[in-house]
């Protein structure tokens, strides 16, 4: 036996939903220095300067035709030993965005040096940034800056280091 939902409570279908091109269209047009990329599996994603970040955040959560309401995850990598680009020693931290109104997803990515490895924290934008950047600082080093509460998540506070950059010394031992 099935209920009926109650009378107002239906679910809305999208009003609009965009592709990633309209999606990019958008947020340059706000943006300037924001440029739509694809990765080597032709998946694509925007990226975005660190200083930027906040700013087109914020657009993607509150533009009406964009909503993008909800960061599925935050997570980095060390683009150091990467085979497919050239050499370089830059971290990026990507921002998995999915909209709940109009059911589309984006990536957004940052690049940052890794001498200057620090971005603004969205945690703002979406509270649940507020671990995924913990997390990206303890494992990988990128400070976010502003951070509420930027402190080890996974691992000690007395740890060293950061365990998934490329110069990590794997072999080294550490107290636990």
């Amino acid at each position: 036996m099935t209920s009926a939902a109650p009378a107002g409570s239906e679910l809305q279908a999208p009003s609009s939903k965009l592709d990633n091109a309209a999606i990019a269209e958008r947020v340059i047009a706000a943006h300037p220095t924001v440029a739509a990329r694809s990765s080597d599996n032709g998946q694509p994603y925007l990226l975005v300067p660190p200083a930027e970040i906040v700013r087109v955040a914020t657009l993607l959560r509150d533009d009406a035709a964009l909503r993008f309401d909800s960061l599925m995850d935050l997570t980095g990598w060390d683009l150091s030993k990467y085979p497919a680009t050239p050499p370089s020693s830059d971290l990026v931290v990507a921002y998995f965005l999915h909209s709940l109104a109009h059911r589309h997803h984006l990536t957004v990515k940052v690049q940052v040096p890794r001498e200057a490895a620090e971005v603004p924290t969205v945690s703002g934008v979406w509270a649940v940034a507020n671990y995924f950047e913990r997390e990206v600082w303890d494992l990988l080093g990128v400070r976010f800056a502003e951070h509420p509460n930027l402190k080890r998540i996974m691992t000690p506070d007395d740890w060293v280091g950061h365990p998934l950059r490329k110069d990590y010394p794997c072999q080294k031992r550490q107290k636990l």
